[in-house]
């Protein structure tokens, strides 16, 4: 479905990502973890074209794209195949959740406001907002306004969504209300890209894990085999820490 390879990038002075290879199948849910400052984030920004890669060669849908030279036109196109959701919600403070959701509909892809409603709705409903849809984001909690986030990214029926830190946001009693709508739609066989530190979420939900460190792949194996046996002495180390704070 989408396969990264080699993919670049450096701000200034700063390599950030130093050739990172992934590779993702239809209903993978794949998590990438790795501390801060690893490229986790820049690497999926990338691969949303949100940030432009220096070098690299993305494959999607059998098509060949060099993302060093990629054409703003194919930036657009390929876009529509996918959604991003941001970690602080980026929704617009003077719209309503239903018009947050519909507002990509209309002005981008240039669909009639009845149809776009008719979708909206149908989303806000699939992440439990259909009754809130007349609130403005300051009248939502974050855990709200995440899901509103997420509904306005199933509306354009992506491929892929990539989500980057869903829940490093919100307070620790609003994750679980975001990580459920995040199950349901793996459930559902949504294929998903989630930056995450939640490491129940990665051995729950993920059937892929991929840990990142210093802008590489440090590793990468299913979830079962990542969790239970890391081939890594430092993504042993990472879990163990990450665990024990937990636990604190």
């Amino acid at each position: 479905m989408l396969t990264i390879q080699k993919i670049h990038k450096s701000f200034a002075n700063l390599e950030v990502l130093k050739g990172v290879d992934l590779s993702v199948d239809k209903g993978d849910v794949i998590a990438i973890l790795g501390p801060s400052g690893s490229g986790k984030t820049t690497l999926l920004r990338c691969m949303n074209f949100l940030e432009k890669a220096d070098a690299g060669t993305m494959i999607f849908d059998g098509e060949e794209i060099e993302l060093g030279h990629i054409k703003k036109k194919d930036i657009l196109r390929l876009r529509q195949k996918t959604a991003f959701v941001f970690q602080n919600y980026n929704l617009f403070r003077n719209k309503t959740a239903l018009g947050n959701v519909m507002e990509g509909l209309v002005v981008a892809r240039k669909m009639p406001k009845e149809k776009a409603g008719a979708i909206a709705m149908e989303m806000l409903e699939k992440v439990g907002m259909v009754e809130r849809k007349d609130h403005y984001p300051h009248q939502l909690s974050g855990g709200q306004q995440q899901r509103v986030a997420i509904a306005r990214a199933l509306a354009t029926n992506p491929e892929i969504i990539y989500f980057d830190e869903p829940t490093s946001a919100l307070d620790p009693e609003l994750i679980g209300e975001v990580l459920s709508v995040i199950r349901k739609l793996a459930e559902e066989g949504m294929t998903m890209i989630v930056v995450t530190h939640e490491i129940s979420f990665a051995r729950n939900v993920a059937n892929k894990v991929i840990f990142m460190e210093d802008g590489k792949v440090l590793e990468a194996s299913d979830a079962k085999s990542f969790f239970s046996n890391p081939k890594e002495e430092r993504t042993r180390t990472f879990l163990n820490t990450i665990l024990q704070e937990r636990d604190v």
